[in-house]
């Protein structure tokens, strides 16, 4: 008896017995409903309105939009910085709408969207602080939040990360000297810098960008029809204003951020930056 030929038999029946990977897009279209992870507390990208207590913000708005081209209706989840590709990997949510910034790490167990726009990670010190450029921190204790990209572009400019659950915490750290400085996306290190000069020690923002990052939305490896549903969506929003026009409402001019996106909706491979791993 070939037991080698029986072996490769049950294995081959095996392997074509196991069910084939849902259609995540069928399953949303299905179920008409969107899940979308956001920041639990991230202004101006999700954050709790202090009278509803429901979340808005930037991603919460592009969240939503996305849902109304699927036809659906957008459930946001709130969720933590290092579970934003944790809980679309496992299939919690549908897609994650979290400032979600590209690195090779997380390309690996997560699928990409046709980034929106390029981020930089910035550094704040305080104003007395007498460095210039990002190299004068090397070796230095940085706060920002755990298992963001704040916290590998401190590993990448060989500093000493001090990480928490939120950037708030990082910031509170920073005030009582813990930390020498503090790394997070310039909307945010930009609205701490412009609250510092009227409460608590007063801050600066070094203009030496700690990192380039493109951002996008993350999804599920391996679901073809929902990426490219996903990046068509983008596309189309980009086109017809409608992601400048939430940019505006959040981020824009009018905002304590003052920040005009020129970026357009590309693939990643159009773009010309550093992968971070």
């Amino acid at each position: 008896m070939n037991w080698k030929c029986i072996t490769v038999g049950l294995m081959l029946a095996g392997a074509a017995a196991l069910p084939a990977k849902a259609d995540e897009l069928g399953s949303i279209l299905t179920n008409k409903t969107l899940r979308c992870a956001t920041y639990a507390d991230v202004p101006p990208f999700s954050s709790p309105d202090l009278k509803t207590r429901e979340m808005v913000g930037f991603d919460v708005d592009l969240c939503k939009a996305v849902a109304r081209e699927l036809g659906v209706t957008a459930e946001i989840k709130p969720i933590s910085v290092e579970a934003r590709v944790s809980e679309v990997k496992l299939g919690r949510v549908d897609i994650t709408v979290a400032n979600l910034a590209y690195t090779q790490s997380r390309a690996e167990q997560i699928q990409y969207s046709d980034p929106y726009y390029v981020a930089k990670e910035m550094l704040m010190v305080p104003a007395d602080d007498q460095g210039k450029t990002k190299a004068d921190y090397q070796g230095q204790r940085l706060a920002s939040s755990k298992g963001s990209t704040s916290e590998l572009s401190i590993k990448l400019n060989k500093s000493e990360p001090l990480t928490f659950q939120d950037t708030g915490s990082a910031y509170l750290a920073l005030q009582q000297g813990k930390a020498r400085g503090m790394v997070a996306n310039t909307m945010t290190i930009t609205k701490l810098v412009n609250e510092s000069q009227v409460r608590g020690k007063k801050m600066r923002m070094i203009d030496d960008p700690m990192l380039y990052q493109p951002i996008g939305i993350g999804m599920q490896k391996d679901q073809p029809a929902l990426t490219a549903k996903v990046n068509e969506i983008l596309h189309k929003l980009d086109d017809a204003g409608e992601i400048n026009k939430i940019w505006d409402t959040w981020l824009g001019p009018n905002t304590e951020y003052k920040m005009t996106r020129t970026d357009k909706v590309v693939p990643l491979s159009e773009l010309k930056f550093d992968p971070i791993p």
